[in-house]
């Protein structure tokens, strides 16, 4: 469904994506992840149309769209649920969510958009309880779950997540990540950017490890789970201690080492 190739992305003289190659299948749950300032989220935000790259390719469905406007791209199907929720404050929660399905009409009208809007609030029905309050009065978690849900009002192709526990109790975490298994079992195409690599590696099919804007390894989630690097990098366990013999004949490696 999606296939980004040699993108590369600059802010100023700062190379922030340097040549990254990854596929997302249709029905898959793929997760980039990555320390801080390794380009997670201007990769998204690349596919999503919301950065421009200065070179590469980002076809969807056999269409070329590196160089497409934002809300173009998102009428083809590709919705970004950005990091920080990026929510209408003052707007309502049933505000929220009917503008976030403004470029996905279609012929629905108002009363199908509405219908949408009770998928949202049955799949979290806190915000149903909060439809008319504004949405910068929910909580942290309520908002994150606001957010996922104007994506979906967009009827995604391919859902772009990025961070969706930041900020999050963990309790909270737990739901949503749920919920975002919940999609993938429903058939959504997922692209997850998760600063809790475990977390994301346990639900997701696939993985790359993005290492200073480029891919530096790739693999299945359970690969990368038995892979000593990524245990001692990213899940905060010492390569050897605890994890299962490394299945490394089958990774893929982009670039030697991390």
């Amino acid at each position: 469904m999606l296939q980004v190739r040699d993108l590369r992305v600059r802010y100023g003289a700062v190379e922030a994506l340097r040549g990254v190659n990854l596929d997302v299948r249709e029905g898959e749950l793929v997760a980039l992840i990555g320390s801080n300032g390794a380009g997670k989220s201007t990769c998204l935000k690349a596919i999503a149309g919301l950065q421009r790259p200065v070179g590469g390719s980002v076809r969807f469905g056999g269409e070329e769209l590196a160089r497409s406007p934002a809300h173009r791209i998102v009428g083809r199907g590709i919705v970004l649920v950005p990091e920080g929720r990026r929510l209408f404050a003052d707007q309502t929660v049933l505000d929220n969510l009917l503008l976030g399905a403004y470029r996905r009409r279609g012929t629905a009208g108002r009363t199908g958009l509405h219908a949408r809007a009770e998928l949202a609030f049955a799949r979290f029905p806190v915000l149903r309880e909060r439809r008319d309050a504004p949405a910068g009065a929910l909580s942290g978690g309520q908002q994150q779950m606001l957010a996922i849900s104007r994506g979906l009002m967009a009827l995604p192709r391919l859902l772009l997540l990025d961070e969706p526990s930041l900020g999050l109790a963990p309790l909270l975490v737990r739901q949503v990540l749920d919920v975002i298994t919940g999609l993938r079992h429903q058939g959504m195409t997922i692209l997850l950017v998760e600063q809790m690599a475990n977390l994301a590696l346990r639900i997701a099919d696939r993985a790359y490890v993005l290492v200073q804007g480029e891919i530096a390894l790739q693999g299945t989630s359970q690969e990368l789970l038995d892979h000593p690097d990524i245990a001692r990098m990213y899940l905060g366990r010492r390569a050897g201690a605890t994890e299962r013999p490394r299945a490394a004949t089958s990774l893929n490696h982009a670039k030697e080492g991390l």
